[in-house]
């Protein structure tokens, strides 16, 4: 499906895939990769991921990756679901100062990260990616946001998005099926909220007070 969206159009998009970690070996990531360009029909993708820590040396991984950088394969890599811990052995490794992105679970109802692995990301400028900004929908039905959406005549679900492209160092990556659902969700960044949101925001959905463990959907 996704071959046939950018077929024609592979200069406008940025192409993110992933690796499993069953696959995270040298042999195994850059078979993964070649495998996911024919499927892509492309030449390369543009951010390539490790889905979430596994049994594979992070060390080899990341030689994998830097290999299909060099091949011109992949133009950026990353991770997903790595907790603060995990990110320090990571840019701890040789080349693992390039990991470009960790991709979390993280919206108003999931706030875990803000804890420690925020504040550790934005000091190294490692963008956190937020997948499920509205929490699968849920948010989109929440009576507390709808209170704060009504104030500037939008949607429970493009508060919920707004509040999480507010964050600083923090991109979000919400889901959209139609192509109303996608302009809402580009709208979202037009909306301007007001120290009264984030009290109203914070007072709904406490920010964490110790460190959680790094939850995942």
């Amino acid at each position: 499906v996704v071959a046939e969206a950018i077929a024609g159009r592979r200069d406008e998009t940025f192409l993110v895939s992933k690796v499993l970690p069953s696959n995270a070996s040298r042999a195994g990531v850059r078979r993964a990769c070649e495998n996911s360009l024919k499927r892509l029909a492309t030449d390369r993708i543009d951010l390539y991921l490790l889905h979430w820590p596994g049994s594979v040396p992070l060390t080899e991984t990341v030689e994998a990756f830097e290999a299909l950088k060099a091949a011109g394969k992949i133009r950026h890599w990353g991770v997903s679901n790595f907790d603060t811990d995990e990110m320090e052995e990571l840019v701890s490794l040789r080349d693992g100062g390039n990991v470009q992105t960790n991709q979390v679970l993280y919206n108003l109802s999931r706030r875990g990260p803000e804890f420690d692995l925020a504040p550790w990301s934005r000091e190294r400028g490692i963008p956190l990616m937020a997948y499920s900004p509205v929490e699968q929908g849920a948010l989109a039905r929440n009576a507390r946001l709808e209170a704060i959406a009504a104030r500037h005549n939008v949607t429970a679900a493009q508060i919920a998005l707004a509040w999480v492209m507010a964050q600083e160092g923090v991109i979000a990556i919400p889901k959209a099926s139609r192509q109303e659902h996608v302009r809402q969700n580009a709208s979202a960044l037009d909306i301007k909220l007001t120290p009264e949101d984030f009290a109203d925001f914070d007072r709904a959905f406490p920010p964490p007070t110790r460190k959680r463990g790094l939850e995942m959907i």
